[in-house]
Formats: structure tokens, C-alpha cells, sequence
């Protein structure tokens, strides 16, 4: 019985690990935090650039990746709205979109955004990798959703955006927002990561690893119930 046990913890282990992309939406230091520890947990390697230099425009270069707008951007300066470095105004479009095209393949992505759920609610963000699907990474249906809230001047705080999709890699991420009227500063710090395929677990079992875990625990207690009759 205890090998039945132990298979089914090895189960809950395996269907725990790369069973979806893992998203980060919370403040700009939680969310760095969690995901630099996530990466190096993974054994990963993580590039981080603080975006300067940047002038009003459609393109910009920062060595080992760039950045593409569909329009021309004007570029907010540090510290606005709590952003750690230049950013790019989104000018409130909500189908504007973003490119960060990378020269090296990565599977990890991060940046900070900020002027977002100051109105026009529901709001989400969405990334999309190598011109796949988009994926909603977070969504704000009030100001209560800021994970800076409560705060005197909400709005003024910017957040992590991220997501780690150890199945493959990519090349480029593209992002968008599903409403208008925010402004939707894109920028501040930079992260890019490599992880492994297949080498970020996710500690909380699925509902299958659960019930698989329940139906060896009801074999424990049948077996023992034998033995005693």
C-alpha cells in the first residue's frame, strides 16, 4: 500500500508541473519577486534591463531585444506611476498593440505597467507568444482589483505583468489591453528568462491529482479493514 500511496504523490507531483503558462499579475516588487524566485526555483537564467534612452516613436533598440509599436508612442519618464524606468504610452487604444522581439529565444517574460484600472472597467491584458493566441494574464473590474489597493492615490502604482510558458519557446511577445481609456504605460524594468522544458512545478495539485490522491488513501483504509476481519 505505501508503494500505491507513493505512486499516487509522484502522480499529484507530474500533473502538477507545466500543466498551463504561470502569470504574474501583483505589485511591481511582489511581482518581481515572484517571479525571479520562480525562474531560479526552475534553474533558469533571467536577462533584466531598466529601460532609458527612449525618445517618442515606433521603435527602439536595446541590444539583445526591441521594442515595436503599431503607432507612434510618446515615452513616459521613470518613476511615473511608480514605474522603475522609461515607459511606453499606450495613448488609451485598447487594441494597440506592443512587440518585444528578443534575439535569443526565452519562455520566461515580465514588465511593469502602469496607468491601468483608472477606469472603463472590465480591463484585462493580455500577451501573445510567437503571433499565437493571446492570453489574459490579468484583469481589473474595479479599482479594488489593483494589487497596490488601498492606497490615497490608487492609480498612481504601477504592476507586474508576466508569464513563464515552459512547453516551448518564442521569440517575440506581443501585448495588448481589451478596453480603451487607460493609458497603459508598458515598461519600467525589463525581465527575460530561459527555463527548462517542462521544469516549473506548480506546488498545488490539480482537482485530478486530488481525487487520485483520495482513491489511495480509501485503499489504505480498505486494506486495513481486511486485515482486521
Amino acid at each position: 500500500m505505501k508503494k500505491i500511496i507513493f505512486a499516487t504523490l509522484m502522480t499529484c507531483t507530474s500533473l502538477g508541473a507545466n500543466a498551463a503558462p504561470v502569470t504574474f499579475f501583483d505589485t511591481i516588487s511582489a511581482g518581481q519577486s515572484q517571479y525571479t524566485s520562480t525562474v531560479n526555483t526552475a534553474g533558469g537564467t533571467t536577462d533584466i534591463l531598466t529601460l532609458s534612452g527612449m525618445s517618442a516613436g515606433n521603435f527602439w533598440d536595446f541590444g539583445y531585444f526591441s521594442i515595436t509599436s503599431d503607432s507612434t508612442r510618446s515615452i513616459a519618464s521613470p518613476g511615473t506611476d511608480s514605474l522603475t524606468g522609461q515607459s511606453v504610452s499606450g495613448n488609451g487604444f485598447n487594441t494597440s498593440l506592443l512587440t518585444f522581439d528578443f534575439d535569443s529565444a526565452i519562455n520566461g517574460f515580465g514588465f511593469e505597467l502602469g496607468d491601468w484600472g483608472t477606469c472603463c472597467f472590465p480591463s484585462s491584458v493580455e500577451l501573445a507568444f510567437d503571433g499565437g493566441a493571446f492570453q489574459t494574464v490579468g484583469t481589473m473590474t474595479s479599482e479594488f482589483d489593483n494589487p497596490s489597493y488601498p492606497n490615497s492615490n490608487y492609480f498612481g502604482n504601477g504592476v507586474f505583468i508576466g508569464a513563464i510558458n515552459d512547453t516551448g519557446t518564442f521569440n517575440s511577445v506581443t501585448f495588448r489591453a481589451t478596453q480603451g481609456g487607460d493609458v497603459f504605460e508598458a515598461g519600467g524594468t525589463i525581465y527575460s528568462s530561459l527555463v527548462g522544458i517542462n521544469s516549473v512545478v506548480v506546488s498545488v495539485p490539480e482537482p485530478t491529482s486530488i481525487a487520485l490522491l483520495g482513491l489511495g488513501l480509501a485503499g489504505l483504509g480498505y486494506s486495513r479493514k481486511k486485515k482486521t476481519a
